[in-house]
Formats: C-alpha cells, sequence, structure tokens
C-alpha cells in the first residue's frame, strides 16, 4: 500500500535533501504517506506551484513566507512554515577576473572571515558590483544586504542585486552578466569546477544559524489538513534526523544525484554535506563546520525570532513599518504546529519558541522537554544582536 499521495515542489539544491529522503529512505512510508517530489526551474515556479494549489508543500526560501505576507512579491495565497529544512548551505562567488584582483591585493580566501573578506571585496571592486542571487526574497539577498550595509556599502542602492535561478548562476558568471553571487550548493561548486569563478565566502560566516530554507504550506491546508500535515512534518523530521548523522553522507549523495533530482556527480553534492568546500579550480579546499545543517541544534524548529528578524530586515528595505512587519512575520513559522506534529516522537524541543538572535558565542544547552537539547553557536559576524523582544 503506497498511502497518501503528497505532491512537493522542489528546487535541484542539496537543501532539498530531507524531502528526498524522506521519500526514498522510508520515512514517508512510515506515516502512510507517498511524496510526488516536482522539481522547478525558479523559486517563482515553487511559490507559484504552491499558490495556486498545483503542489501541496513546498521546499522554500525562508523569507519567502514572510514576504508573502508582508504583502511583498505580488505572491497569491497566505504560506505557513510549518518545519525550518535547512541551516546555512551556500556560498558566496566571485568572477575570475574579480578573484584575481582580490589576490593581488593581498586577500587570502581563508573562507571564514566575513569581515575580512567583506571589505576586500568591496575594496576591489570597479564599478557598481552585480550580485546574482535566486530570488529577491531570500536568505540569500537579506545575509548580502546585511553583510555589504553593515560594512559600508549601501545596499540595494550601491549593488545591483539580480535574480538568476540557482542552476543557471555559473552560466550568468561565465557570460560575464554577473561579478559575483550567493546561492546554494552545489551551484557555487558547479561555477568552481566550471572554471568560471572562485568562492569567497560562506554565507555562515555572516549568520552562522541563519534558516535557509522551509516546508512551506498553505495556510489553509494547514488548517483542512492538520493530520496529514503532522505526518509530513514527521517524515521529514525523521529525514533531517537521518542527514545529521556523518554515516548518511554518501547515500545522501548518491541519491540526490539521481537524474530526477539534482543530476550531479554525488562528489560535487557530498562537499555541502561534509562541509570539506572545493574554493577555486586549481583544486584549493576548505574544511567549513556548520556549513550546512539538517538537524543538530534544533535546526529544523521553526523559531519565531528568525521570522521577525526577516520581517524586519525585509520593512527595512522596502520601507514598511517595522513592529507591524514583526507581528505579521512571527505568525508565519508555526512553532504549535511544528510541537503538535512531533508531541509523540523523541524530538527535543526547546521550551521557547523565541530567543535572541546572534547571542550564542558557542554551542549552549537550553531548556527542553527532555533536557538535553544543546543549540549550535548563533552569531552575526558584525557582533550584533537581533532581540525581539527589546526592538
Amino acid at each position: 500500500m503506497r498511502g497518501t499521495v503528497l505532491s512537493v515542489g522542489f528546487i535541484p539544491l542539496v537543501d532539498a535533501a530531507p524531502l528526498i529522503v524522506a521519500q526514498e529512505m522510508g520515512f514517508a512510508a512510515e506515516e502512510g504517506i507517498a511524496l510526488d517530489l516536482r522539481r522547478a526551474p525558479s523559486w517563482s515556479s515553487v511559490r507559484d506551484m504552491l499558490s495556486f494549489g498545483q503542489v501541496e508543500a513546498a521546499h522554500m526560501l525562508s523569507p519567502v513566507p514572510v514576504a508573502t505576507a508582508l504583502g511583498l512579491g505580488g505572491a497569491g495565497a497566505k504560506l505557513t512554515a510549518v518545519s525550518v529544512l535547512s541551516m546555512n548551505g551556500n556560498v558566496i562567488g566571485v568572477s575570475n577576473d574579480l578573484a584575481a584582483r582580490l589576490r593581488e591585493e593581498g586577500h587570502d580566501f581563508a573562507f571564514n572571515d566575513a569581515q575580512a573578506a567583506g571589505k576586500a571585496l568591496i575594496a576591489a571592486v570597479k564599478g557598481r558590483l552585480r550580485i546574482g542571487v535566486p530570488f529577491p526574497f531570500s536568505m540569500h539577498a537579506e545575509l548580502l544586504y546585511y553583510w555589504l550595509s553593515a560594512l559600508g556599502l549601501p545596499a540595494p542602492q550601491s549593488v545591483d542585486i539580480r535574480t538568476v535561478p540557482p542552476p543557471l548562476m555559473a552560466d550568468a558568471m561565465a557570460t560575464g552578466e554577473i561579478d559575483a553571487f550567493c546561492v546554494g550548493e552545489p551551484w557555487g561548486s558547479k561555477a568552481v569546477d566550471n572554471g568560471v569563478g572562485e568562492l569567497l565566502l560562506p554565507t555562515s560566516a555572516i549568520w552562522s544559524a541563519a534558516p535557509e530554507k522551509v516546508l512551506a504550506v498553505r495556510s489553509d491546508w494547514a488548517e483542512q489538513e492538520a493530520a496529514l500535515m503532522g505526518r509530513l512534518i514527521r517524515a521529514v523530521w525523521r529525514a533531517g534526523r537521518w542527514l545529521g548523522s556523518p554515516d548518511s553522507r554518501t547515500l545522501a549523495s548518491e541519491l540526490l544525484g539521481r537524474p530526477e533530482y539534482l543530476d550531479l556527480p554525488s562528489e560535487m553534492l557530498e562537499r555541502a554535506l561534509s562541509g570539506q568546500i572545493v574554493i577555486s579550480p586549481t583544486g584549493e579546499t576548505r574544511r567549513v563546520e556548520g556549513f550546512l545543517e539538517f538537524f543538530n541544534g534544533a535546526a529544523t524548529f521553526p523559531w519565531r525570532s528568525q521570522a521577525e528578524w526577516i520581517g524586519t530586515q525585509l520593512a527595512a528595505r522596502t520601507g514598511l513599518e517595522r513592529a507591524q512587519a514583526r507581528t505579521l512575520a512571527r505568525a508565519v513559522f508555526r512553532s504549535d504546529l511544528y510541537r503538535q506534529a512531533l508531541a509523540q516522537t523523541s524530538a527535543d524541543l526547546p521550551r521557547a519558541s523565541s530567543k535572541v538572535e546572534g547571542a550564542l558565542r558557542a554551542p549552549t544547552p537550553v531548556a527542553s522537554g527532555a533536557g538535553h537539547l544543546i543549540l549550535t553557536r548563533n552569531q552575526f559576524f558584525d557582533g550584533r544582536v537581533f532581540d525581539p523582544s527589546g526592538e
């Protein structure tokens, strides 16, 4: 018996792994469901597929449901984030010409210092910096704006942010349409392997605990199909737990590499899963702890404070009223639905649903159901914190 079939939209990225693994490793079947995974060419396609009812759920950029709640982007139906699928996982890359200028001026491509990399990039740019991002409302864009503005290059005033679907990012750099990009893996690695650019920084160096993708559903569907949604949340949570083990990497990369999913060599995909990132066509490699996280440190918990940070950033650059934006945003990340779905599992859930973002310098124990939860380091590169209660 196959079970109830749920259609789910996704973009070919490594961080779609929880959905692919839930289906391929039987976690969905354990919940009596099957996932009909539908690959889309762009984030606008995924958003529209979900908004107009062509799929029941979607692998989604974390700011998209928040932007929809704020009335941005011309989106349709109200969307809800019922789980975070992944933290981090993006890279900032530069063209060969820009990389050469950076090296000539002494930048070491250490791949771990957002302050040094940002200052070097600003100094090396001639004219207006053209940066490709997968979607206007994305963590890619928000972290770029945050990073460059904090270093004195006001964005978007001094930066030309261009929308490029992730699979086309390397091509856009090869044809000279962009000088730099911020994209999820494996598409940064694809640019390196194609010899068209080098990787400057992981976005985890800007914010070490950024919610990258969420499991999104239409808000009306969440209310009407609560039991079915609970099954989906649990299946994806179990897939994330499996992915959280280092022992899963080889098999996971092989599953992701199949033609119907990412259709790329498993070796390239395993870089993101292991944090061993090849940053240049000459084969230079950097090790990044926490490059992409699917489970550990309550990575999948939809913290309302994360949504409020996103709402505040979106409001700041679009001219919306910030307090109202925070209120609307916090209602999008449904930690209550997540708790209900996982109540009868072994999940060790945090007692709180909101926290001060950027306040943890090291892994830190927090109050939780079983008393064993340790949150990962949570810091912004410039030392700032975001306290929803103090804004």
